[in-house]
């Protein structure tokens, strides 16, 4: 039974096989000296990539969410080891730009899935604190830095929301009054799609801003699945919120979106794969491009 009806039974199987084969290779690769050290860094992140994306193909395909904890731990080593040679490879402006919520809309989101995931998840208190560390950027967001303070209560509150489009809206339910934070959180994942894509004349969006004006992974999947690198599209933000502030997210179980069993598994729709809609065929070179590619 599968929560993501954009591919098939068959797609999730493979997607997880794909990518659980190139942790493997990428991990025997990093073992060896780097042919470009200024690349390795980068490298190592990639692994993290494919951690978290890892976790997100296992969610679509129906996997027990407590399945995907067991990931935390390398995925934290890996990224832990691309900052330390980041820091001897990197230039100021370099690590400003990868690390800069505001600045970078890919790394605030995988900052916000990430911790929204080691919420849900309730990993160890050892690996909630690596994170937060490989985190960062304390006190510089209104909404994430609350929903990180309520496991760390230390943690410093910033003023703004670094990603007002769409994230101002989850923050408008977090500081609503408790009748009215489950119809505001409904409202944040029905837009929270759409508003993720921002127009290049988007106001605060400038020259310095990191690249692209959607994340990565936002068409994925939408001209031709099997070679696309597709892990699904899950409001990970929507329920982190859900479970730091006790919100009901009933209204929010039916949208497909919403992964609304990461807080409690067998309340979202699962589909049996005889119902999926049938997708357009792909040479099977496509998987051996993404390969390559990455």
């Amino acid at each position: 039974m599968i929560r993501d009806t954009k591919g098939t039974v068959e797609y999730w199987d493979e997607a997880v096989d794909f990518s659980e084969r190139t942790i493997d290779r990428f991990t025997m690769e990093s073992l060896s000296p780097s042919g470009d050290p200024e690349y390795r860094p980068q490298f190592l992140f990639e692994i993290v990539k494919e951690y978290y994306q890892l976790m997100l193909e296992r969610y679509s395909r129906g996997d027990a969410p407590q399945e995907l904890a067991q990931y935390f731990l390398p995925l934290l080593s890996f990224w832990e080891d691309s900052e330390r040679l980041g820091l001897t490879t990197w230039t100021t402006q370099q690590c400003n730009t990868r690390h800069s919520w505001s600045l970078n809309l890919d790394h605030y989101i995988v900052c916000f899935w990430l911790v929204g995931l080691a919420l849900v998840l309730d990993i160890p208190g050892d690996q909630w604190q690596r994170l937060i560390i490989l985190i960062g950027n304390d006190g510089e967001d209104a909404l994430l830095d609350r929903v990180i303070a309520t496991r760390q209560l230390d943690r410093k509150i910033g003023t703004k929301v670094c990603q007002a489009s769409p994230y101002a809206r989850l923050l408008k339910a977090i500081e609503a009054p408790p009748s009215k934070q489950a119809n505001l959180l409904r409202e944040f994942v029905q837009h929270w799609y759409e508003e993720l894509h921002c127009s290049p004349k988007r106001p605060g969006l400038s020259g310095a801003t990191a690249v692209y004006d959607r994340p990565y992974w936002y068409t994925l999947g939408d001209k031709q699945l099997e070679d696309s690198g597709y892990f699904g599209r899950w409001c990970i933000e929507a329920v982190a919120v859900a479970k730091a502030f006790g919100i009901d997210d009933t209204l929010c179980l039916d949208h497909p979106n919403y992964p609304g069993d990461l807080l409690m598994d067998g309340r979202s729709p699962r589909y049996p794969d005889a119902v999926v809609a049938e997708q357009p065929s792909a040479p099977a070179r496509g998987w051996l491009r993404r390969l390559l590619g990455n």
